[in-house]
């Protein structure tokens, strides 16, 4: 290494190269699986109506006395918790994002990858290996069709969705230029997260969700929740088989990285017939850096699409905007939302 690149080393960077950088980063799975595991309990939640000792919290969580202090002391350090003698609290994040009962709840991805993801993950040697998924499905079997068949499954799929769409929501309802238009439908919406968002802080919009139609009751009830029943309704549909709904912006939040790269493009072009003239379509993802350097977030996204999917992957700003100028979207402009999140907007 040069003396010029050592002096342009970040903290971060010198870090990772020690032999203890190397090493948490390849045990970093122990602090994952105590984390979601704490979510799985069902432990912020216990926590959000008051603090409790570590005898109580055991006896609630249904924990074992050998390992209960242990994973309590874990999550304080983890900075998950706070501890005062031997009485928990929630911390302000985790009391905010964690607690089941709040609409800021974002757990519910965490849930998935619980559930799911972690086990997938587990596998991903093979599937860089094979270029298959590892989600259990058959070769002839769809992930969304096994998803969407089982109504325990639908619904934990929706509440991952809303937890995996807090942050880009929030900054989408204050970036984009709502003012200038009257309707918006989000495509692929499942519970409904960015159009509950969007419509919060908007009163003059009315628009609503596509989605397949297993997930209009989870999306009704969860508008209804949110006091919006009367401005957002949903619609039924398949994208890949059927054109999409009109309005005046349509919105594809983690939806194109789902797919390979001809429904990526076909799916651009059905939103590019269903808007009017000077509509407007919003893609958001974890978009990639163009030199697939800094946003690690994207990157990894992008491996869990090889693991979760028959052909989806992540991809590049210069990838997004020349997609949509293929697909006839004019004034195509990049911005970045929140966190590793950025949004691609195209007009017709």
């Amino acid at each position: 290494m040069s003396t010029t690149a050592a002096n342009h080393m970040t903290v971060a960077e010198s870090e990772a190269c020690s032999p203890e950088g190397i090493l948490q980063l390849g045990l970093g799975f122990w602090a994952s699986k105590t984390l979601l595991s704490a979510v799985e309990l069902g432990l912020f939640t216990e926590l959000a109506s008051g603090p409790l000792d570590g005898e109580a919290l055991q006896k609630r969580l249904g924990l074992h006395r050998r390992g209960a202090r242990d994973f309590l002391d874990a999550l304080v350090a983890l900075g998950m918790l706070e501890r005062e003698g031997d009485i928990y609290r929630n911390t302000p994040a985790t009391d905010r994002y964690l607690d089941r009962g709040k609409p800021t709840y974002v757990g519910g991805m965490l849930a998935v990858a619980a559930t799911r993801i972690y086990a997938n993950w587990a596998s991903l040697t093979e599937a860089l290996r094979t270029g298959k998924p590892q989600n259990g499905t058959e070769d002839d079997e769809d992930l969304f069709d096994m998803l969407y068949s089982n109504p325990d499954n639908l619904v934990m799929f929706a509440q991952a969705m809303t937890g995996g769409s807090l942050q880009a929501a929030e900054a989408l309802a204050r970036r984009f230029p709502w003012t200038d238009y009257r309707t918006f439908i989000d495509i692929g919406t499942a519970e409904g997260r960015v159009p509950v968002e969007i419509a919060s802080a908007h009163p003059h919009l009315t628009g609503g969700g596509y989605d397949l139609p297993p997930m209009r009751p989870v999306f009704e009830a969860y508008a209804e929740r949110r006091g919006l029943a009367d401005r957002l309704r949903f619609h039924p549909g398949d994208f890949l088989k059927e054109p999409l709904p009109p309005a005046d912006v349509l919105v594809m939040g983690h939806i194109l990285h789902d797919w390979n790269l001809e429904v990526k493009r076909t799916l651009l072009a059905k939103a590019y017939a269903a808007l009017p003239k000077r509509g407007a379509l919003i893609v958001h993802d974890q978009i990639i850096d163009d030199e697939r350097r800094q946003n690690a977030a994207g990157l990894l996204m992008s491996l869990n699409m090889l693991v979760n999917t028959r052909g989806g992957f992540d991809y590049t700003r210069a990838n997004g905007i020349g997609w949509m100028r293929e697909a006839g979207f004019t004034d195509v402009r990049f911005e970045h939302l929140a966190g590793p999140h950025s949004m691609i907007v195209g007009i017709k």
